[in-house]
């Protein structure tokens, strides 16, 4: 046997002793197929503690979220609750109308009336609500003390545990006509003003009332996404001159920019719910003429007036034309070089 052989022979060996994969296919897997792909039967024995975690949230999803998908088949009908006293045997009974519902409501100008204070209100808050979380994470990142950076977050993430009838209390006793503002204006011979009755800026203070309550939650995703940037990154700016501004720009930006492009597909998918329990609670104030849009129109007419099949195909309409917005925000994301909500 010759020399250059016998050390081969023993690589071969070592490699088959210290690598049994190299002698049989591993278990699960045929002969020739990958190997770095398992069978269905290996992952499931290999994730089965996080199945079982993640099972009880997949139940409630889909009781709570796609089982109720089913109902819009009333959409289609003039549904009658008291046909029976089960509700499944009362959509069974009830007779069917075809596309009448929805020829009801695109005739109904209440209905475009809504659709029109939605998008004026989900502009105003893409445009003024939208960029205030990002400027927010930039300046507490920018904080280099870690006392005060805890204590401005704790300052900002407060007002989101408050409810909307905490909120609008509040700005009501600033800015209602017998608020601090107006109070103080009539002290000193001004005449007082009621900003909470006044249907012309309502839209920009619903905005506000969003700004103060959410933003300060918005920041945690943005600080999390500035967490994972490295400072080498930094440093390396630094030294090749860049000030605070151009390392801001440079560095922080583009770190965030995955997910801005994330952050806007979802918030443009939500286009048309715009806060149905705040803007709720202040349409009586301000009439429906300023105040009505998409989700408080179905809910007057469906728990309201029950008349819950017209209800059913406003709150379908509602929600095709989402999916659609989130399918077309998610094109232009992948247009831009961005994942956003999923690969292409």
């Amino acid at each position: 046997m010759s020399n250059s052989t016998v050390p081969r022979s023993r690589a071969e060996a070592t490699t088959t002793e210290a690598d049994p994969r190299a002698k049989a296919p591993a278990e699960g897997r045929p002969e020739g197929k990958p190997s770095g792909r398992l069978s269905l039967r290996l992952r499931f024995r290999r994730d089965r503690t996080l199945i079982l975690m993640t099972l009880p949230a997949v139940l409630l999803v889909l009781v709570f979220n796609y089982v109720p998908i089913l109902g819009n088949v009333v959409a289609f009908q003039e549904y009658d609750p008291y046909v029976s006293e089960n509700g499944f045997v009362a959509m069974l009974e009830s007779p069917w109308v075809g596309i009448e519902q929805f020829e009801r409501i695109f005739a109904d100008s209440a209905f475009w009336d809504a659709v029109q204070n939605t998008l004026v209100l989900f502009s105003l808050q893409l445009v003024l609500f939208f960029p205030i979380p990002i400027v927010l994470a930039l300046l507490i990142n920018s904080v280099i003390r870690p006392r005060i950076r805890a204590v401005s977050q704790a300052i900002l993430y407060l007002p989101h545990f408050f409810s909307w009838v905490l909120v609008i209390t509040v700005f009501q006793q600033i800015f209602g006509g017998a608020g601090i503002i107006a109070q103080t204006l009539r002290r000193h011979g001004y005449e007082g003003f009621d900003l909470m009755t006044d249907p012309g800026i309502f839209k920009f203070l619903v905005t506000a009332e969003g700004v103060w309550k959410d933003a300060g939650w918005g920041v945690i995703v943005f600080l999390a996404a500035l967490a994972s940037v490295s400072p080498d990154l930094y440093e390396a700016a630094a030294m090749d001159g860049a000030g605070r501004w151009r390392r801001m720009w440079h560095v922080t930006l583009p770190a965030l920019r995955p997910v801005i492009a994330l952050l806007l597909v979802l918030r443009v998918g939500d286009a048309l719910t715009v806060g149905f329990e705040q803007i709720l609670l202040q349409r009586d104030a301000v009439g429906p003429g300023a105040a009505e849009v998409l989700d408080t129109y179905v809910w007057w007419n469906g728990v309201r007036n029950q008349d819950f099949s017209y209800a059913a195909a406003a709150g379908l309409i509602k929600g095709l034309v989402s999916v659609a917005l989130v399918l077309a925000a998610n094109k232009v994301a992948h247009f831009m070089g961005e994942q956003g909500v999923y690969k292409k």
